[in-house]
């Protein structure tokens, strides 16, 4: 249970469905970088997911850009350690699938401005326009 990976106090993605993939990663680390696998790959087939229907069909559905093969790819790099690049991946995932699971928001209706809010637009362009004519006389 601990690497399972906590989406939500409920939402718990096992750690049976996560594929961990290591390479040489670019960036600090001298020579050590040409010898060490700390380039971490994460994983995650969202179409054989246990998670619940709705919740995979809402990340399909908002990564299906980012999907291939129904399988959803994240990498870290940053770090020097294989440990911590293990532990920023998993926190990617976690929060890629955590933004994907919330519902849309609700669809905005449309108002119409009311009767004041017009009455207070049109004077206040009144009054700029009569400011405005005021001024056409100054350059004569």
């Amino acid at each position: 249970m601990a690497d399972d990976l906590r989406i939500t106090r409920t939402l718990v993605i096992p750690a049976s469905e996560l594929v961990e993939r290591f390479s040489r990663s670019s960036g600090p680390g001298g020579q050590g970088v040409n010898t060490t696998d700390s380039r971490v790959e994460l994983l995650w087939d969202v179409d054989a997911s246990s998670l619940p229907g709705v919740v995979r069909t809402r990340v399909r559905e908002r990564y299906a850009d980012r999907l291939v093969d129904g399988v959803l790819a994240v990498t870290a790099q940053e770090h020097r350690s294989q440990l911590d690049n293990r532990r920023a991946a998993r926190e990617r995932l976690a929060d890629l699938v955590r933004q994907g699971a919330m519902p849309p928001p609700a669809k905005r209706r449309p108002t119409k401005p009311t009767r004041g809010s017009q009455r207070r637009r049109l004077d206040a362009k009144k009054r700029r326009g009569e400011v405005k004519r005021g001024r056409a006389g100054d350059w004569s």
